[in-house]
């Protein structure tokens, strides 16, 4: 199985996407998005920018995990890590999206 972009709908009827790698475990999950089409696009960026090492912002919790967000160029966030144990987990997580994102499936789970 290959790493994919899954498209759902929250509750309160907002898109979001998740990344997954091909052993199935969300390793990016997106914002809330009124519109699929800005989740689409929120996609694409993604995409553009999960190859460079720049875009991904190494964080620490409140808690104490370890966890990153992606942005885009303009510095916004266009997705944000699971919560990890250690550092080198993280790492390995943000080396799984940059290894993954980039030729992701999109599967859109709000079609009926």
């Amino acid at each position: 199985m290959m790493a994919k972009f899954e498209i759902t709908q929250r509750k309160n009827g907002e898109f979001q996407f998740n990344l997954k790698a091909s052993n199935g475990e969300i390793i990016l999950t997106s914002e809330g998005y009124t519109a699929k089409e800005s989740c689409k696009n929120g996609i694409e960026s993604v995409k553009k920018n999960s190859t460079n090492d720049d875009r991904f912002e190494r964080k620490l919790s409140s808690n104490g995990k370890f966890f990153f967000n992606l942005k885009a160029i303009n510095g916004q966030v266009i997705g944000t890590s699971e919560m990890y144990e250690s550092e080198s987990n993280r790492e390995n997580g943000i080396a799984s999206v940059k290894k993954n994102a980039p030729a992701a499936e999109v599967v859109d789970k709000t079609l009926k």
